[in-house]
């Protein structure tokens, strides 16, 4: 069953868009673990605040994919560029209106 991740991720003052350079990086890895979209946005009233939506093949491609070294190196990269603060939830995808 599909899965998604939504959620916030806090920037240190200053640095939102740096990490949303970092996030956005050209990554085929991502496709071959099981990730069928990974979408990063910025919303100008939240200037320190970076928001991903993530959906994967089901729950085991996600949790796979974190252990992974290359994962596990852009998770490191980003960590001086966090302030901390997070948000988000997680779903099974039961249906959707665009697609069988």
């Amino acid at each position: 069953m599909t899965f998604a991740n939504v959620g916030t991720l806090g920037a240190v003052p200053g640095k939102r868009d740096e990490l949303v350079a970092l996030l956005t990086a050209r990554n085929t890895v991502l496709h071959q673990l099981g990730c069928l979209a990974y979408e990063v946005g910025v919303n100008d009233d939240e200037p320190d605040t970076v928001f991903v939506m993530e959906l994967w093949e089901n729950q085991q491609a996600h949790q796979s994919a974190l252990a992974l070294p290359e994962i596990q190196a852009s998770n490191t990269a980003a960590r001086p560029l966090l302030s901390g603060a997070f948000g988000g939830f997680r779903f099974e995808v039961v249906g959707s209106p665009l697609r069988d």
